[in-house]
C-alpha cells in the first residue's frame, strides 16, 4: 500500500507547502517592509513604550567629532529640513494645534515649556523662561533623551548633522 507513487505525492506535497510559505513569506516583506531596511535606508521609529529608567542606566554615549553648528547651518537647506520634518509629524503639528507633543509654530526664539495647555516634562519646564535657539534645538535633535535627560520625548534622534540642520532652517521659517 505504500508505494513509490504514494511516497512521491508526499514529497511533492512538502515541497509544495514549503514554497508558498516562503512565496507568502516574500509577499509580506515586498508589501509591508519588514525585515532588514534597504542598504543606505532609514527608517524613523513608529512609537516607543516608555518604561521606568533607574537612573544610570542610561548606554554612554560616545563623542562623535562633527563640524561646528555654525558651519553645518550655513549649508543649512529649508526645503529638505521640510521632508525631514516628515519624521516629527507624528506627535508635532506645524499648523498651531497640538498633538502628542506641543506645535512647532515659532518654536525657535520661543521660551522652553511656553505653549499653554501642552503638559511638558518636570525636565522641560526645569528650563522654563529660556529660550530655543537654533544651535540648542540642533543639539536637542541629535538624541533628546541624553541632551534632556527626563523628557518625555521618545524620539531616538536625528544622527546626520545636516539632517539636523535643515529641520532647524525649516522650523525657522514657521512663525
Amino acid at each position: 500500500m505504500f508505494d513509490t507513487m504514494t511516497l512521491t505525492k508526499i514529497v511533492g506535497g512538502v515541497c509544495g507547502s514549503l514554497l508558498i510559505f516562503l512565496f507568502g513569506a516574500w509577499a509580506a516583506t515586498s508589501i509591508y517592509g519588514l525585515g532588514e531596511p534597504a542598504h543606505g535606508e532609514e527608517h524613523a521609529l513608529a512609537y516607543s513604550i516608555e518604561g521606568a529608567e533607574a537612573e544610570g542606566e542610561a548606554a554612554p554615549v560616545e563623542a562623535v567629532a562633527e563640524l561646528p553648528f555654525a558651519e553645518v547651518f550655513a549649508v543649512a537647506n529649508a526645503a529638505e529640513g521640510e521632508k525631514v520634518f516628515g519624521k516629527c509629524k507624528s506627535c508635532h503639528n506645524v499648523a498651531g494645534k497640538d498633538g502628542v507633543g506641543p506645535h512647532l509654530n515659532g518654536v525657535v526664539g520661543r521660551d522652553h515649556g511656553a505653549v499653554e495647555g501642552f503638559k511638558y516634562s518636570e525636565a522641560l519646564l526645569a528650563r522654563k523662561g529660556t529660550p530655543w535657539s537654533e544651535e540648542e534645538i540642533y543639539a536637542f535633535l541629535q538624541n533628546p533623551k541624553v541632551y534632556l535627560p527626563g523628557t518625555k520625548m521618545s524620539f531616538a534622534g536625528l544622527p546626520k548633522p545636516e539632517d539636523r540642520a535643515n529641520v532647524v532652517a525649516y522650523l525657522a521659517t514657521l512663525q
